[in-house]
């Protein structure tokens, strides 16, 4: 029996009017719906299904350890794939959901590792990135002409160096950190230059022109530090 392909499915980072029409057609052709959870909680799915019907479909949860060890990530990740083994080998195509483009910071990257070892075909879907979709709620151009654009963990150990790189800084990841941020860009005069986006095209999305440290900005926060 031929095997089933993995597809990794870019959903966009939260409004489903940005899923691609590409990502729509491969979640509808796909019989399996492998979708992320966190604790309980299934964004790449609810954005999905916002504009895709997935009733019918399968639907498989993949337990990620966000924030453990690497050598316990990396038996999860091992684990996850097995399951997601199972159903390509029923010959049954399956779409791995992820938020924003699935090759920036991107679950997909480990398991699509994992099955092209184990010899089965895979492919990625492209997205809109929360940092594009982020800098056109915000009215603000990434790059302009020589410009570079560099896209920094806002948890990076060496921040305030990457901080003064020329051009435009996206600093993706920045929820937890963002006191340490704002630190950051304080110290280095650019707080006039810094805007942030809370929770980019989701409901309770909060976009600003400058830094704030509330306390529940939650995961998703995009900072970007103009040039």
């Amino acid at each position: 029996m031929p095997k089933g392909t993995l597809y990794g499915v870019s959903v966009g980072p939260g409004d489903p009017e940005l899923m691609t029409l590409k990502a729509v057609r491969v979640i509808r052709s796909c019989p399996v719906i492998a979708a992320p959870r966190v604790r309980t909680r299934t964004l790449a799915l609810d954005i999905a299904r916002a504009s895709v019907d997935l009733s019918g479909k399968q639907i498989i949860y993949l337990d990620f350890a966000m924030g453990a060890e690497k050598g316990s990530r990396d038996d999860v990740h091992r684990q996850l794939a097995r399951e997601v083994f199972a159903v390509l080998d029923r010959g049954q195509d399956v779409a791995l959901l992820n938020l924003g483009d699935a090759t920036l910071f991107g679950t997909w990257s480990y398991l699509e590792a994992l099955t092209r070892q184990a010899g089965y075909e895979t492919e990625t879907v492209s997205g809109v990135t929360s940092f594009c979709a982020s800098a056109a709620r915000l009215h603000a151009s990434l790059t302009e002409m020589e410009q570079p654009l560099h896209i920094i963990p806002g948890y990076s150990e060496d921040l305030e160096s990457e901080l003064k790189l020329p051009g435009t800084k996206v600093l993706m990841k920045s929820g937890r950190a963002l006191p340490q941020v704002k630190a950051a860009i304080d110290k280095l005069g650019l707080a006039d230059k810094a805007q942030m986006v809370v929770n980019c095209g989701l409901p309770d999305e909060r976009a600003l022109d400058h830094l704030e440290v509330v306390g529940d900005e939650g995961y998703f926060v995009i900072v970007l530090v103009g040039a």
